[in-house]
C-alpha cells in the first residue's frame, strides 16, 4: 500500500487500494475544503504535490483535485492555507454589538432547578435489629425525607458504588437524583460519600453544522464558568447536511460521522473539565435534526428523501458512555426536541432561549446558514419553515469562499469612484479567501457603487482593472496575488454572485411565503431576531441592500448571537425550561416550502438585487437614486 503524508501537519497514513486522496485524508482526520462532500463538482479540494507521483485530475490554477487524484507509490502532499482551520478564530470573534441576552433580557427567566439534583443525607447505621440492605436503608431514608410521597427508580450501576460510599463517611452520602419522565418519580443515578465532591456542574453544547460550542455551567448559580469552541470535524465530509447525509449512505459513512462528532465532544469536555470530570452531572445538547441523528447514530436515509421523516423528534435521556463519551457512567445526555426534518432542536432551543414564547410581539426569528430556518409567531402561536440556502453564506460554492477563520476577508469597502477595495481579514493576516460576512459586504458594495447591475452582472464599461474577464467569466479582483497568503489573486466572479443571490433569494422567499401562509405581510413584523454566530457579524444595512433581510425600521432588528447555546444552557439550569422546549416544539406549525408553489414564485422574484419589486425595498431604492 502507498503511504500518503499530509503537510504541514505531518500526518502519514496508508492509502486504500483505488482510494482517492480525499478519502485517505478523511480517514486520517485531515481537513481539505470540499463543499460538495467529494462529489467532484466544487473544485475546492486542492492539494499540492511535494514528492512522489499522482494520477488523476489537475486543477486549472495549479495543484491536484483530491477527490479525483490517486497516489502512485508513496507521496507527500501539502494542504493549502485556505483549507487549514485555525481554532483561534473562534476564541472569540466577539462582535461589537452586544448579544440579545445582555441587551434585552429581563434577567434570567427561570429558577435554578436542574433535571439532576444533588442531595446530602445521613443514614442510621445498621444493627442486628435493623439489618436491611444498604439500598433499602437508603430508599427508606429518602422516602421519609425529601422524596416523601414519591417513587424512586434506581440505576444498576449505583449498586456497585453504594456500600463503599455509605461507609466512607460514617453513613453520610450525597445522592444524585434525576427527574423521571413520569410525574412523581425520581431516579437514583449516583451515590457519593459526603464531602468528597461539592461541585455540581453540567455542560451545555450547541452542535452546529460548522462549529461546536460548549459551556461549563455551575448549577448552584446557573453561571457559565468556561466556554470553548471548535470546528465540527464533519465538515471534511461535506459543507452542508445534504452532502453529509449522502456520505452517510456509503459504507461505514454514518459510523464515521458519529465517531468524528463524539471525538470532538470528548475534546471539548476534556478542555472544560480537565481532572474535574467527576463533578459533571449531565449534558444538555441543542442541534439540528440531522446533527442530532448523527450524534445518536440514527439512520438519516429517510430524512433525505420525501416525505422527510426523522427517526424521532423527541429523545429520551441517553447514557453518555453508551455514545462513546469519556465521562462518568451516571452522566446522561439530554437532546433538545426537533420539530421537523430541517427545523431542529437548535431552533427550538434558540426560540426558548431568547423568549419568543414569552412575548406578544409578532417576531420573525431567523437563523441564516446552509439550511436557513425561520420561525414566525409570539407567545400564542408559532409557524416555522426551513429553506435550503446552500453553503454560500459559509463560503461554499464561492470560488475563493472559506469559513470564518484567520485570514478570511470579513469586511470590504469599495471606493465609489475608483472601485478600489479596502479589505479587512480576521486576525489581520494576509488574505486566504472570503468568509460569509465578507461576501455579503463585498456584494453590497459592488451593487451600491454601480459595479454590479440589478441582475448581478459586472459593468463592462468601467475604467478599472479590478473588473476583468477571467478564467470563469467576468470577475472583480479583491486582493492581488502579491498580497495574499495563497499566492494567487482572490477574485469574486459572476458565478459567485449568482450563487449568493440564490441563497439570499431562498431566505427572503421563505419570509414572504411563511407570512402569506398565516395571512400576514412584512409590515406586520414587530421584531426580527437574527440568531446564530453568522447573524451576529452581518452588517444590517448591507444585508438589506442585497435583499437578504426585509427593509423595515432598523430598530426592530435584534442580534441574539448563539441562541441555540443560550437555550441549551437554560435547559441545563432548569427542568421547567426543558419542559417548555417540548411545549414550544409542539406549538410550532411546520410549513413545507418545497410543496408551496408561492415559494417558487417568490424565489424567482428574489433573484435580483435587491428584488424585482422595488417597493419592497424603499430605502435601497432611495439610496440608489
Amino acid at each position: 500500500m502507498a503511504k500518503v503524508t499530509f503537510l504541514p501537519i505531518q500526518t502519514t497514513i496508508e492509502s486504500g487500494e483505488g482510494e482517492p486522496l480525499i478519502k485517505t485524508a478523511m480517514r486520517a482526520g485531515v481537513h481539505i475544503n470540499a463543499s460538495c462532500g467529494g462529489a467532484g463538482v466544487c473544485n475546492k479540494c486542492k492539494v499540492i504535490l511535494e514528492e512522489g507521483r499522482l494520477t488523476g485530475e489537475r486543477l486549472p490554477d495549479g495543484g491536484w483535485k483530491a477527490c479525483a487524484s490517486f497516489p502512485e507509490g508513496d507521496v507527500v502532499v501539502r494542504i493549502p492555507v485556505e483549507s487549514q482551520m485555525d481554532r483561534k478564530a473562534l476564541e472569540k470573534r466577539e462582535p461589537a454589538r452586544a448579544s440579545w441576552m445582555r441587551r434585552h433580557s429581563e434577567g434570567v427567566f427561570y429558577k435554578i432547578d436542574p433535571v439532576v439534583k444533588k442531595l446530602e443525607i445521613s443514614l442510621p447505621e445498621p444493627t442486628l435489629q435493623d439489618s436491611v440492605s444498604d439500598l433499602e436503608r437508603l430508599q427508606r431514608e429518602l422516602a421519609q425525607g425529601k422524596l416523601q410521597g414519591m417513587s424512586l427508580e434506581v440505576d444498576s450501576q449505583v449498586l456497585g458504588e453504594l456500600p463503599h460510599a455509605l461507609r466512607d463517611r460514617s453513613w453520610s452520602v450525597v445522592v444524585s437524583l434525576m427527574d423521571s419522565a413520569v410525574k412523581g418519580v425520581q431516579r437514583l443515578i449516583r451515590v457519593e460519600a459526603a464531602g468528597t465532591s461539592t461541585a455540581h456542574q453540567a455542560v451545555a453544547i450547541d452542535i452546529g453544522t460548522t462549529t461546536v460550542s460548549a459551556q461549563l455551567i455551575e448549577l448552584s448559580s446557573g453561571e457559565a464558568i468556561k466556554e470553548v469552541s471548535d470546528y465540527n470535524p464533519q465538515v471534511s465530509y461535506g459543507e452542508d447536511v445534504i452532502s453529509r447525509m449522502e456520505f452517510a449512505r456509503r459504507g461505514d459513512g454514518a459510523a464515521l460521522l458519529q465517531e468524528k462528532i463524539i471525538s470532538c465532544l470528548n475534546g471539548l469536555l476534556s478542555e472544560l473539565l480537565g481532572d474535574g470530570m467527576e463533578s459533571l452531572g449531565f449534558i444538555s445538547i441543542a442541534a439540528n435534526t440531522v446533527m442530532t441523528h448523527f450524534l445518536l447514530g440514527l439512520d438519516t436515509r429517510f430524512l433525505r428523501a420525501s416525505p422527510y421523516v426523522p427517526v424521532a423528534s423527541h429523545f429520551p435521556p441517553i447514557r453518555a458512555v453508551d455514545l462513546g463519551l469519556s465521562v462518568p457512567g451516571h452522566v446522561r445526555v439530554f437532546c433538545a426536541p426537533c420539530v421537523a426534518s430541517y427545523v431542529g432542536g437548535d431552533i427550538v432551543a434558540g426560540v426558548v432561549g431568547v423568549g419568543v414564547h414569552r412575548h406578544p410581539d409578532l417576531t420573525l426569528f431567523i437563523d441564516i446558514g446552509t439550511n436557513g430556518e425561520i420561525v414566525l409567531g409570539n407567545q400564542d402561536w408559532m409557524a416555522c419553515a426551513a429553506c435550503s440556502a446552500g453553503p454560500a453564506f459559509e463560503g461554499g460554492g464561492i470560488r475563493h469562499g472559506m469559513r470564518a477563520t484567520t485570514g478570511a476577508i470579513e469586511v470590504v469597502d469599495i471606493h465609489p469612484e475608483t472601485y478600489e477595495p479596502m479589505a479587512l481579514t480576521i486576525g489581520g493576516r494576509k488574505a486566504k479567501g472570503i468568509c460569509g460576512s465578507g461576501i455579503i459586504s463585498l456584494l453590497a458594495n459592488l451593487f451600491t457603487t454601480g459595479a454590479l447591475d440589478q441582475q448581478g452582472k459586472f459593468r463592462r464599461d468601467l475604467s478599472t482593472p479590478r473588473i476583468r474577464e477571467g478564467r470563469d467569466g467576468w470577475e472583480y479582483v479583491v486582493v492581488e496575488a502579491g498580497a495574499t497568503a495563497t499566492g494567487e489573486d482572490i477574485v469574486f466572479t459572476e458565478a459567485d454572485v449568482e450563487n449568493l443571490v440564490r441563497a439570499k433569494g431562498a431566505m427572503f422567499a421563505g419570509y414572504l411565503t411563511l407570512l402569506e401562509s398565516v395571512g400576514m405581510g412584512l409590515e406586520d413584523i414587530e421584531r426580527v431576531i437574527l440568531a446564530g454566530n453568522f447573524g451576529s457579524y452581518l452588517n444590517l444595512e448591507q444585508a438589506i441592500t442585497i435583499g437578504l433581510l426585509p427593509d423595515i425600521p432598523r430598530d426592530r432588528f435584534f442580534f441574539a448571537g448563539n441562541s441555540s447555546l443560550i437555550g441549551a444552557r437554560a435547559a441545563a439550569c432548569s427542568t421547567e425550561v426543558m419542559n417548555t422546549m417540548d411545549q414550544v416544539a409542539a406549538m410550532m406549525t411546520h410549513f413545507d416550502l418545497s410543496e408551496n408553489p408561492r415559494f417558487m414564485e417568490h424565489y424567482v422574484s428574489s433573484l435580483f438585487l435587491p428584488h424585482t419589486d422595488a417597493s419592497l425595498f424603499p430605502s435601497v431604492k432611495s439610496a440608489n437614486n
